[in-house]
């Protein structure tokens, strides 16, 4: 069953293809944010899936005049945008998390030196999914919000390249396995092999719970009431709150630093080991899981507060597992955050 729905408007369609870009601009744009989650499911980077969502937009005009207008425009703008996040792909290094990429450091060695390469997987903003429903398609098995999940994102990034783009077609938008087949130039048996394949990879990497089922069963008043409390433990570097909220094997990683550590001893003795800086914090959402701002007094003086990390959390029942701070204070424009706190 295709997940696309009627030819455009053949008004529309044709000023477009003569060149009247804002006709092509309002045919493309109900699509922009669903295409834009698509280029970041793929390349696992907030950054990339820009360059890739404006590759793919620039192809779409370029190549209008060979869309056959009577056909739906949306599986036709995802084979464009696919094939860009492949060619970028090819290109680029493979974005993951510090866990993926070596064991567990001891609290001692630091956070260890920044990576300059952009290697790193980036988290996404809640505010892009916001037109989506929970499911693109009946045929989907991820909610849009679980497929942007940052254990579902670095799963995705283990998979070759065209094993990620059939199971975000299939298992995520629900397209057909004849449409991905044919946004792919091969078979519907090749793309059901590549499907069986790239469930097994993914399921071995996943939890064995999704943050959004853990989110509605602790309901929004506890979430938000745990990660209130956990700013004010982190605050205070109140030890014996930090035990009671931290899962025993819990992880604590700062991309684009390269060291993490895992366990609940380990994670607290090198929150500790950093001494009592001057916080503020804003309390958020990213990659459809709670996440902090944090801010730290302005390092050039005055009494404002700048952005040093977004710290998303992945939650175990009612205890923090997963601690990733990704100390980009770029990012904070991005996520609605504000670009300084006030004192007070």
């Amino acid at each position: 069953m295709s997940v696309g729905a009627s030819g455009p408007s053949p008004p529309l369609l044709d000023a477009a293809r003569a060149g009247d870009e804002d006709a092509f601009r309002r045919l493309v744009e109900p699509h922009r944010a669903e295409l834009h989650a698509h280029c970041y499911r793929m390349l696992g980077s907030l950054h990339d899936a820009e360059d890739a969502l404006q590759d793919a937009l620039l192809r779409a005009w370029r190549g209008l005049a060979g869309f056959e207008g009577d056909r739906p425009l949306r599986p036709w703008l995802y084979r464009i945008a696919t094939n860009a996040c492949l060619d970028a792909i090819a290109k680029r290094p493979r974005r993951a998390l510090p866990v993926d990429r070596e064991p567990a450091s001891a609290p001692g060695d630091g956070p260890g030196k920044p990576e300059v390469e952009p290697v790193w997987l980036e988290p996404y903003p809640d505010s892009e999914l916001a037109a989506e429903s929970a499911f693109a398609a009946p045929e989907a098995r991820y909610e849009q919000r679980e497929a942007v999940e940052l254990a579902f994102i670095a799963a995705l990034q283990h998979l070759p390249a065209n094993q990620r783009a059939v199971l975000i077609l299939r298992e995520v938008l629900g397209f057909s396995a004849r449409e991905v087949a044919e946004s792919l130039e091969t078979s519907v048996p090749s793309v059901n092999s590549a499907l069986q394949r790239a469930r097994r990879t993914v399921a071995e990497r996943l939890p064995a719970r999704s943050q959004q089922a853990t989110l509605r069963d602790l309901g929004d008043d506890r979430v938000r009431a745990m990660v209130e409390n956990y700013v004010a433990a982190w605050e205070r570097r109140d030890v014996e709150a930090m035990v009671a909220m931290l899962a025993e094997d819990a992880t604590f990683a700062m991309p684009p630093h390269p060291h993490w550590f895992r366990g609940r001893d380990s994670v607290i003795e090198f929150i500790t080991g950093t001494g009592k800086p001057d916080l503020r914090h804003v309390i958020a959402t990213a990659s459809g899981q709670p996440a902090v701002g944090w801010y730290w007094r302005d390092p050039e003086g005055g009494r404002s507060y700048v952005p040093v990390s977004l710290e998303v959390l992945a939650l175990d029942g009612a205890r923090v597992r997963e601690i990733t701070a990704f100390v980009q204070p770029g990012l904070f424009e991005r996520f609605g955050l504000p670009a300084r706190v006030e004192d007070g």
